[in-house]
């Protein structure tokens, strides 16, 4: 299963993560806690020197929790699934709808991978690894987690899919200015993923972004209409639109929707038929006299 587009960023079409990238990550993630853990064991075997053997055990006991357990939980909650390791290796973890990690996900992850990992050096993990379809190990199966590839090579563009022929052009009188980018963004993702999505995870996740069109929109789909081909014809919809707003700067051509054209504009020719001005008397090479100043009026009117 791909990642799905959430708000938290958690981005559709990732890959699930194999056992080199994924050893690798936890190896990262080890030797960091291990090197902590002996600098502080360090640290607290000096500073508990007067304590009695009970209370240094104690100490040693609650530091492993804490460092070997509680700080790895801790991590993987607070960065949304991405420890130091899985952060160098462009790895997430995130659940099986796709969202972010939450603590009760990290608590089950980390408290399964004291066995599997510490208590096994790593077997148990490799083998369900190894048997799971999607790499994942007791831990992820246990918390419904997944752990997917951020960082992929850039692939070719996939094309959004058209619509059914009897939806086209039946949205042309839909208001889509209320529309945000990242729901655009979510749309295209899942259409052009839909076909490599689980049928009851994808048939949910048209729902729900169906839901949030119509909420923008305001305007519910027609009667008997899926929610796949809905999204397909208004965003077929939003591409024609987007289409014709380019070619009208060179067409001249006003575009439905575009936004009311300028009505303040008056072009030269109307402009001088409306208050005409004499045209400029050509003068030649000839020096003009200096015009008379104009008599006063007084009614007479000179012979012919």
């Amino acid at each position: 299963m791909s990642g799905l587009v959430t708000g938290d960023a958690v981005v559709l079409g990732l890959q699930p993560a194999r056992l080199p990238s994924r050893a690798l990550a936890v190896l990262i993630d080890l030797v960091v806690v291990w090197a902590a853990y002996l600098l502080i064991t360090l640290g607290l075997a000096v500073a508990t020197a007067s304590l009695d053997e009970a209370a240094e055990t104690a100490v040693f006991i609650a530091s492993f929790l804490l460092l070997l357990v509680g700080v790895p939980i801790a991590v993987e909650t607070l960065s949304h699934g991405r420890s130091l390791g899985k952060l160098a290796c462009g790895l997430r973890v995130v659940r099986d709808d796709g969202g972010p990690i939450r603590f009760r996900h990290a608590l089950v992850r980390g408290a399964m991978g004291v066995v599997e990992i510490l208590m096994t050096f790593g077997v148990v993990a490799c083998v369900a690894s190894l048997v799971s379809e999607r790499g994942r190990r007791l831990g992820d199966v246990f918390a419904g987690t997944l752990v997917v590839r951020e960082r992929i090579p850039a692939a070719r563009v996939l094309a959004v899919p058209p619509p059914p022929p009897w939806l086209v052009g039946r949205f042309a009188g839909l208001d889509l200015s209320a529309v945000p980018e990242a729901l655009w963004l979510e749309i295209r993702q899942y259409l052009t993923r839909a076909r490599e999505l689980d049928p009851a995870v994808g048939r949910r996740l048209a729902e729900r972004l169906a839901d949030e069109l119509v909420a923008r929109t305001g305007t519910p789909p027609p009667p008997g209409v899926p929610a796949d081909a809905y999204l397909a014809g208004v965003v077929a919809e939003r591409q024609a639109r987007d289409c014709r707003r380019a070619l009208a700067p060179a067409s001249g051509m006003a575009v439905p929707g575009a936004g009311p054209a300028s009505a303040s504009f008056v072009p030269p020719a109307a402009t001088s038929a409306a208050s005409p001005v004499p045209p400029p008397v050509a003068t030649g090479d000839r020096p003009q006299s200096p015009a008379a100043p104009a008599a006063p009026s007084t009614g007479f009117a000179p012979p012919a």
